[in-house]
């Protein structure tokens, strides 16, 4: 149920739980303009911290004193003055010309460059264009637009409240937003127990490097040369591996990238410095489209001695008849897959367009043996749901402020490893009976709150009640345990549909597959596993009847 925020200054209280959060926890690791912000903006009046905030959450660095007018806060000139005064924001700034353009609208644009009747009605962004040569000096807001009315404010501390957020949260997809929609009880988060020397930054090298991290990735994206991108990687400590799998997944997109370009050397060079899952297999696809299939058979032979995951096994068998038939070698024999029972049917195409996933489903659902659309959702829930207590065990670097969906090291190697009594004794209670009790318990208590395996909105009780019923708990526990594996990749790839027996207290897992679609390789991972782990899977392929 969305709440109504009765404190109209909930933002500004907010921020301050930020500060407040980051002096206790992280003050030996601040910088000095960092550790001046927190000591001085609590001193700041009211309103004057209530505008600076609203400035930090919205976008940009540049406001126009009419868009920035907040009941709360009243005359915004008035508390603009101290944040001035503090050098926190600039008061008529600079302006170049594209920066003004963002803050007029069209008519003003006319009035103030008393535009001709040829250029009045182009749009804004040709206007631009057509003033540029003109008006290459920069003035500040008064000397651009004289009579106004209005006043011009820059943020001048936008990168150190950036800073703090990225201190705060760890990352930079989770922003000012996350404390609102708590607030709302739009978002829940689960309440785990750390204590003040929990953080996630150990060093201030780490939060440097994280920067300089993220501003390569701003790099890359706005299409700076790859090579000099790679260049200036930090080297992040080797015992941080939280940061360095961060670097890895920046420099596997980069190399990605430059193999697109066909950049066959650089493409090698990078994927061959990379620890990145999937980066061992580029190269040697790398070295195979550079005509070095010597090279990429050797390379193959070593990973298939020790390959780093399910689907890197599965890629190298891919390659490996095609290298060996380039190098004139024997064809290798081909691996024995277990294989999931095909259903084919033929059915008459909807009178309106629907997927083909609820035409089989709809079809092959009886009163008797209801058939739900699941795929990732339900065996992820069961997942989440019996071992919630091992997913949010306060393990050190795992949570380190309120607001977190999951683990921060959740995609980490050790995951599993720095967790193994607590994920070992939930899943011990598939041995027993307990594990209804335990997802039935969780199911109650924890619903709504965010976790990295739940799909709230896609369980019900019914469909609880009838997977508990069905499933034997040797099956879940082979599920779970695949899971465990490698959590990135195995949350994902399974069956679209399941089908219940409950009279027989049996199941059948269903993939679906229309006309011309095929299996996707983390499909076939699943499938082959649930197979040769007796658990019941099907394909079926549907063909639209004529």
């Amino acid at each position: 149920m969305i709440k109504v925020l009765e404190n109209p200054f909930y933002y500004l209280e907010n921020f301050h739980q930020v500060l407040a959060w980051i002096g206790e926890r992280y003050d030996d690791l601040l910088s000095a303009d960092e550790r001046h912000f927190l000591a001085t903006f609590p001193a700041l009046p009211q309103s004057s911290r209530a505008l600076f905030v609203r400035m930090v959450m919205r976008k940009g660095t540049v406001f126009r004193a009419s868009k920035l007018v907040y009941a709360e806060i009243g005359s915004t000139h008035e508390a603009a003055r101290p944040l001035a005064a503090l050098g926190l924001i600039e008061d008529d700034p600079q302006l170049g010309l594209e920066a003004l353009f963002e803050l007029l609208q069209k008519p003003e644009i006319v009035k103030v460059f008393q535009l001709a009747p040829h250029v009045r009605h182009l749009r804004k962004a040709d206007q631009l264009e057509a003033l540029r040569e003109q008006y290459d000096a920069e003035h500040r807001f008064s000397g651009w637009y004289a009579n106004s009315g209005d006043h011009v404010y820059r943020n001048l501390t936008q990168e150190l409240c950036d800073r703090l957020r990225l201190i705060f949260f760890g990352n930079y997809h989770q922003d000012w937003t996350e404390f609102v929609l708590s607030d709302l009880g739009i978002y829940q988060y689960e309440k785990v127990p750390f204590s003040p020397a929990a953080r996630g930054f150990r060093c201030r090298r780490d939060i440097d490097d994280f920067l300089a991290l993220h501003q390569c990735h701003e790099r890359f994206a706005d299409g700076e040369a790859p090579s000099d991108v790679i260049r200036d990687l930090p080297h992040c400590a080797p015992d941080n591996e939280w940061l360095r799998s961060r670097r890895n997944k920046l420099m596997f997109a980069i190399a990605q990238h430059v193999e697109k370009l066909a950049d066959w050397p650089l493409a090698h060079a990078i994927y061959a410095d990379c620890d990145y899952p999937g980066a061992r297999a580029r190269a040697i696809r790398v070295l195979e489209k550079n005509q070095q299939p010597r090279a990429a058979f050797d390379l193959l032979q070593t990973a298939m001695q020790a390959p780093e995951s399910e689907a890197e096994r599965q890629q190298l068998l891919r390659m490996a008849p095609r290298l060996a038939r380039k190098l004139g070698h024997a064809k290798p024999p081909p691996v024995s897959q277990a294989q999931a029972q095909r259903i084919d049917l033929s059915l008459p195409p909807p009178e309106e367009a629907a997927y083909v996933e609820f035409v089989v489903r709809d079809h092959l659902s009886r009163e008797d043996a209801p058939v739900y659309y699941v795929e990732n959702s339900l065996m992820n829930s069961l997942f989440g749901l019996l071992c919630w207590d091992a997913v949010f065990s306060p393990i050190p670097g795992a949570f380190f402020h309120p607001y977190h969906r999951g683990p921060a090291d959740l995609h980490s190697a050790d995951f599993q490893r720095r967790r193994a009594q607590q994920f070992g004794e939930a899943l011990a209670q598939l041995d027993g009976d307990h594990y209804r009790a335990t997802i039935r318990a969780n199911y109650a208590a924890k619903q709504g709150i965010q976790s990295p395996f739940m799909y709230w909105e896609a369980i019900d009780e019914d469909l609880l009640d009838l997977a508990l019923d069905c499933i034997p708990p040797l099956h879940l526990k082979r599920a779970f345990e695949r899971i465990l594996q490698d959590i990135k990749s195995n949350r994902s790839g399974f069956p679209d549909l399941i089908q219940f027996w409950p009279a027989e207290r049996r199941y059948n897992m269903i993939e679906v597959k229309g006309p011309g679609d095929r299996l996707q390789d983390n499909q076939l991972r699943w499938i082959e596993y649930c197979a040769r782990h007796q658990m019941p899977i099907s394909v079926c392929y549907l063909q639209w009847a004529a």
